[in-house]
């Protein structure tokens, strides 16, 4: 007889902690408080029995089989579950004809949970339309993927979507305390677990439930009791449970602080290896992926700017792509973005120009705006002076002097940094075509060329004519 023999009396039949633990009531479901609060529409409609089809769409552990189970205990209506990954077409097709049946001869509406729906593919998705719209059956889909993808557009488009967001830390450790003292838990075993042991449980498990409750009933199941009888679960018991050992990185701590520091530091110096380092440190922790996307793209304005205006790019698309694959794979898509950043060209000329520009504004230089570039699409605009704008198009290389605003304070100044290089030329270029035009205002106040002529010469197109005279746009139509 082996441990494995059905005859075994020590084999524990009963079902993981984590389905024991199920919740029997709205008031034991944790988290969502977005959609489950006092007065939220959700729990509004659950407990005046009113339910629409559904999908419940969030990550592995978040809740969505137990709020599905939840409304099933309170719902009136005849409750029928099943699976994308177990069920096919004809079983499907056998609950929905059932469905039907009991409407028509009972009266009674079917309330079908279809898990993992995301594993149905189009053509069986449509099965379930026909019994939507008729009122056969309210479907509640739970998926961990976006449904507005992976779900048919008439199946959301009937259906109210409740994204399910990971549990937090507090509350998955507040789970794993009721499972120690709950009879349908741990209640009957004489177990101890210390603080920092189911901290470290609810830290690593990523937002998901079940695996911090699965791997709980592992630590007291594999642990022997100590001289007094009694389970000891430590951290490092935890640790073995979930398979993850413990890093320095409690999120309210220097830790968690120090870590993203080293790695922001890591890629503005354009070191590569340490920024991976750093990333894997903080991927292995359970650190938010979508934490570490919105760090890079502050970085990739900040740090890169317009020496590589693509790292503006590649960040934004980086944190899309983290949100759409999610994790693990998000890993992968995070070592990209991230070493592409460490290895672009480097200049925070962008961000000191408007550090510089913010500075001045509350150092009280604030100026006018010349009259020239007010508004003057309205009528009345000229009573007013709002005249003289050059739409600059209409000038030799898309260029024309022009005063933007009334100070010659200097704020953008570009480094010699990959593509700021041709920005710095650029400027440069325009500085000195300003310079030429204040050479030629000089001339014509002294007598040489005329305004007209000037004018005449850095025209880039002819002008359009009215009553045969010349017309120029003031830019403002």
């Amino acid at each position: 007889m082996d441990l494995f023999n059905k005859q075994n009396p020590k084999a524990d039949a009963r079902p993981p902690l984590a389905a024991r633990m199920r919740p029997q009531t709205l008031a034991e479901i944790a988290g969502q408080d977005h959609m489950l609060g006092p007065g939220k529409l959700l729990r509004r409609a659950i407990e005046s029995d009113r339910i629409a089809s559904l999908i419940l769409y969030g990550p592995p552990g978040c809740g969505k089989t137990s709020l599905a189970e939840v409304i099933a205990l309170v719902t009136h209506r005849h409750f029928e579950k099943t699976s994308g990954v177990l069920a096919n077409v004809a079983v499907l097709r056998e609950l929905l004809q059932a469905a039907f049946e009991r409407r028509r001869r009972e009266g009674v509406q079917t309330i079908l949970f279809l898990d993992e729906i995301h594993h149905f593919n189009k053509s069986q998705q449509d099965i379930l339309l026909p019994y939507v719209e008729d009122g056969s059956i309210i479907l509640i889909g739970a998926t961990t993927h976006n449904p507005f993808f992976f779900v048919n557009s008439p199946l959301t488009s009937r259906s109210q979507i409740f994204e399910l967001e990971p549990l937090a830390e507090d509350v998955i450790t507040a789970l794993l305390r009721r499972a120690l003292t709950d009879e349908r838990g741990l209640g009957g075993m004489p177990v101890d677990a210390d603080d920092d042991a189911l901290a470290h449980l609810a830290r690593v498990c990523e937002g998901d439930a079940r695996r911090a409750l699965n791997s709980l009933e592992i630590a007291a199941l594999t642990t022997p009791p100590d001289a007094r009888g009694r389970i000891h679960i430590t951290r490092a018991v935890t640790e073995d449970s979930i398979q993850k050992k413990a890093v320095v990185y409690d999120r309210d701590d220097d830790g968690h602080y120090d870590t993203i520091s080293a790695f922001i530091k890591s890629v503005r110096g354009s070191d590569p290896h340490a920024a991976v380092y750093w990333l894997a440190k903080m991927i292995y922790a359970g650190e938010d992926p979508r934490f570490i996307a919105r760090r890079l793209i502050i970085l990739a304005s900040e740090d890169i700017g317009n020496a590589d205006p693509r790292g503006l790019l590649m960040a934004v698309a980086g944190l899309n792509a983290v949100e759409f694959v999610g994790m693990p794979e998000a890993r992968i898509i995070l070592s990209h973005i991230t070493t592409y950043l460490a290895c672009a060209p480097k200049s925070n000329a962008a961000y000191m120009a408007v550090e510089k520009a913010l500075g001045d504004i509350k150092e009280g230089r604030v100026l006018p705006v010349p009259k020239a570039l007010r508004g003057a699409s309205y009528k009345g605009a000229k009573r007013l002076g709002h005249t003289g704008y050059k739409y600059a198009h209409e000038y030799k290389d898309h260029f024309v002097d022009q005063a933007y605003i009334p100070t010659s304070a200097v704020y953008y100044e570009p480094t010699s940094q990959g593509y700021e290089d041709t920005l710095k030329q650029r400027l440069a270029q325009w500085d000195q075509m300003r310079r030429k035009a204040e050479d030629r205002r000089q001339t014509t106040e002294g007598g040489g060329q005329t305004g007209e002529e000037k004018t005449k010469e850095n025209v880039q197109r002819p002008m359009e004519k009215e009553n045969g005279k010349p017309k120029v746009s003031d830019g403002n139509s």
